[in-house]
């Protein structure tokens, strides 16, 4: 699990409002987030609209 340094913002009533985390941390939240959504998209990607490796380049050289 990742150790998250956070600081809490807070109101003037004391209750807090945001979190605030090192670009670092969010980088690597970010990644995994971009990461996890592109493994669902593979997942749900359907095998039979699979191109083969010839009608590939042929589908790429005409673009």
């Amino acid at each position: 699990m990742l150790d998250i340094k956070k600081t809490y913002v807070t109101d003037e009533n004391k209750r807090p409002i945001a979190v605030q985390i090192d670009i670092k941390t969010f980088k690597k939240i970010e990644q995994a987030l971009e990461d996890y959504a592109l493994a669902k998209l593979i997942e749900e990607n359907d095998p039979a609209e699979s191109l083969s490796l010839n009608e590939s380049k042929e589908y790429y050289d005409k673009n």
